[in-house]
């Protein structure tokens, strides 16, 4: 635990943990390692506290093939020069996802349980157990009396023929074949192809380590890695491992072979069958692939990170089998993959929760401004999440044609974009409030039961327990949850035998619960249905702020974010006084109930006994009403506001200064205010799951405010304001307002990018596709868009 002073001392100038990182990826292999030492000082200058290195498909002819000497020589490179920057180096354990490549053969690749169904005549039948691909193993086959049947029965197989017997009319026969699922490792680098390992199998996973994992650690150094990774598993329709009839016999105490029919047809008693199926593929999943590469890495003394969802069925607990735990996916009124991973980092004590963050952001590339990326953060820490890791910074060598190499689907977040003179002050804020988050323990006063069971049992195959438990919990209850102004954790049948019991929980109506989970609910208020929930719950209270409590050793803390396009004011009553933390400049002022937030803002508020300062609204002198002038690099030119770079340098992406003189009066506080901005509009194209602020900014998409050749300060979210008083004189001022917009624009006139994807495509097959890039030049806003206006104060 912290205390309160201690936070507040470090809010300021926090320590380095916490800083936004960035995952870095290497197409190809193909890096040079000037340019290596380059990008890594860029990310070091914007104030980012590390990478998360991923090897994927090549952009362009590969320096070295993947798993190489010259390869891993590069790697041990750039964590060397990381270290000497004071940046965290992290290493991801394979290339592309999931885990595999050429070293995974038939032995150690992803399976699934293949069904051959035919309805047969009474007549016997002497069938040849056929085995039709490489790899395929025969199981076992049953027959079912009539035309629908209800049971049945195991066959007898030897000499490879299966053997059916007469039967009395109409029957149904069953094969099961244990099959390769096919499935090959996704973008992989040149040199990293192959197929998906067997995730339940120990023997696969020690395959990987061997093969992969621990040359790429020994390259890299132990010494200089701050984590190795894991992402998303994602390795469809594997529900099969060679050792899974005898492990479930093991683990559950009676035998599968005879009722393996029940995992296709509703038989009596398939629904147990398949719920201790799965249990059993969720308990290999953790032991034979999460703990044998903790294991590992633990003997290096290096933590594994994991984010443990997807296929196969990771549950909620299985994160207890890493070091640390991470999520991906924004909505803090929803139940995004981040709730999976902070919901178990609450139930096993795991102080800091990281999140792939920024993943599809205002899709495609170059269109995320610094509003969008602190938009996302926020909904990020309101699910749980106290650590970023950005998605991501590319490769990309330096003087390139166009605008270079990029992600197929991901904001390309590095040195390239236009309005990076700013992204070191938005990764300072977004630090101080990561950092903050990390302090105290999480007060989440309600739990929301996974029904695990109830997946399981309407399971014919392989399970996304994350995907099919979010849609049987429904939108519904996070959503009441959030907006009454509290949080809730998931808790799971593994997660009861650490938590203790009591409080509000939500089971869903009907759920099937073990009898090791009703006792621990037997001691719990149980809701089941919406309505039960919203009687104990308080009544609705800010539209679209949320917030995060965070209890110290000697008070508490609570985020507020606003995760709308309209300001919101409210009043807090939690106490009656608060000191307001600004995790824009760490500063701290004590203020009353009455809170405004801007268009997503944040804030911080400490409850103290203390009086609050009055705040005194500026006095309005009026807008700055030029002459204006404008240079985007080959001299001024007059201009009237609003100036919106589309209508005349649609391609455009870079830097312009806007010039004019300022009269002022004497004052004590003197304010540039360039207005509120307007709610975009709502029609938009974006894909679902890509975040980006429904906002056109009166300066699009950043910009940065000099007086009198003093910079003052920048604009790149709301409050669009910034103080100019220690430049300010009495009399004539010389104001300049350089605007850098996004890197959308020349991304929509490049005529190099689309040949270099068809060049690579033609060389090393379809790796990738580009996504949504015929959108990059939809509803984009550069420019300055509104003059400012003077406010002074005193």
């Amino acid at each position: 635990m912290a205390t309160l002073d201690d936070v507040r001392r470090q809010f300021r100038t926090p320590p380095a943990e916490g800083r936004p990182m960035m995952r870095w990826w290497w197409f190809g292999p193909s890096v040079e390692r000037p340019e290596l030492e380059r990008q890594l000082r860029a990310m070091a200058a914007a104030g980012l506290g590390g990478v998360e290195v991923a090897f994927v498909y090549p952009m362009g002819p590969p320096t070295a093939r993947f798993g190489s000497d010259e390869f891993l020589k590069d790697l041990g490179f750039a964590a060397r020069t990381a270290r000497d920057l004071g940046l965290r180096f992290d290493l991801t354990l394979g290339s592309g996802w999931s885990y595999g490549g050429g070293h995974i053969g038939p032995e150690h690749a992803a399976r699934g349980l293949s069904w051959d169904r035919r309805e047969i005549g009474a007549a016997a039948y002497d069938v040849p157990v056929v085995e039709a691909w490489p790899g395929d193993e025969f199981v076992a086959a049953f027959v079912g009396e009539g035309a629908a049947p209800t049971a049945y029965e195991e066959l007898v197989v030897s000499d490879g023929t299966i053997h059916v017997p007469a039967g009395q009319g109409p029957r149904e026969v069953l094969i099961a074949t244990s099959r390769l699922t096919g499935q090959n490792v996704k973008r992989a680098a040149a040199g990293a192809e192959g197929p998906v390992l067997d995730h339940y199998s120990e023997a696969a996973a020690e395959q990987h380590i061997a093969a992969v994992a621990a040359p790429l650690l020994r390259a890299a150094g132990p010494e200089l890695v701050g984590s190795v990774f894991c992402d998303s598993v994602e390795v469809y329709d594997a529900d099969w491992t060679p050792r899974l009839v005898e492990e479930f016999a093991a683990r559950r105490g009676y035998a599968l072979r005879s009722l393996l029919s029940g995992l296709l047809v509703d038989t009596a008693g398939s629904a147990q069958v398949r719920i201790d199926v799965q249990r059993t593929l969720a308990e290999l999943y953790e032991q034979n692939f999460v703990a044998v590469f903790q294991r590992w890495a633990a003997g290096h003394g290096v933590p594994f990170r994991i984010q443990s969802y997807g296929e196969p069925g990771a549950t909620v607990s299985s994160y207890r089998h890493a070091d640390l735990f991470e999520g991906e996916g924004w909505g803090w009124t929803r139940l995004p993959e981040t709730r999976w991973a902070a919901s178990a980092a609450a139930a096993y004590g795991q102080q800091v929760v990281s999140a792939e963050v920024w993943t599809w952001v205002h899709s495609p590339s170059f269109r995320a401004t610094p509003l969008d990326l602190q938009g996302e953060a926020h909904e990020h820490f309101l699910s749980g999440v106290n650590q970023l890791i950005g998605h991501g910074w590319p490769y990309s060598p330096s003087g390139g044609p166009g605008v270079g190499w990029i992600f197929y689907a991901a904001g390309a977040l590095d040195d390239r974009n236009p309005w990076w003179p700013v992204a070191r002050e938005l990764f300072g804020s977004l630090h101080r409030l990561s950092w903050l988050l990390q302090q105290g323990t999480p007060v989440r006063t309600v739990k929301v039961y996974v029904p695990a069971s109830d997946v399981y049992a309407a399971a014919r195959g392989s399970v996304n327990l994350y995907r099919a438990v979010r849609d049987r919990i429904g939108e519904e209850i996070p959503r009441v949850i959030r907006e009454s102004g509290l949080d809730f954790d998931l808790v799971d049948d593994d997660a009861v035998d650490v938590l203790e019991p009591g409080g509000l929980v939500v089971v869903p109506d009907g759920a099937i619960v073990p009898a090791r989970t009703q006792e621990w609910l037997d001691a719990a208020e149980v809701v089941t249905d919406l309505e039960q929930l919203a009687r104990r719950l308080p009544e609705p209270w800010v539209q679209d702020v949320g917030i995060v409590h965070r209890r110290l050793d000697d008070g508490d803390v609570y985020f507020l974010a606003n995760t709308g396009p309209q300001a919101r004011s409210f009043r807090f009553e939690v106490s009656s006084a608060f000191e307001r933390w600004d995790a824009a400049t760490g500063a701290t002022t004590v203020v009353g109930q009455d809170v405004t937030l801007h268009p997503y803002e944040a804030v911080v508020l400490v409850p103290v006994d203390a009086e609050a300062e009055s705040a005194a609204e500026p006095e309005v002198l009026g807008p700055v009403a030029g002459p204006w002038r404008v240079d985007f690099g080959d001299g001024p030119e007059p201009v009237e506001l609003p100036d919106r770079w589309e209508d005349r340098r649609p391609t455009y992406s870079g830097s312009a200064s806007y010039l004019t003189e300022v009269d002022l009066p004497e004052a004590a506080r003197t304010f540039l205010d360039f207005g509120p901005g307007e709610v975009a509009d709502s029609e938009e194209y974006l894909p679902s799951n890509s975040f980006h602020a429904r906002l056109v900014p009166p300066v699009g998409a950043a910009a940065e405010v000099w007086l009198n050749d003093v910079r003052c300060g920048s604009l790149w979210a709301p409050p669009y304001r910034v103080e100019v008083t220690e430049a300010a004189r009495a009399g004539r001022n010389t104001l300049r307002v350089v605007v850098h917009n996004t890197g959308a624009n020349a991304l929509a006139g490049d005529e190099h990018l689309a040949p270099l994807v068809e060049s690579v495509t033609a060389e090393y097959g379809n790796r990738f596709a580009l996504q949504d890039i015929e959108h990059a030049a939809d509803f984009l806003h550069s420019g300055l868009l509104s003059p400012p206006v003077v406010l002074q104060l005193g």
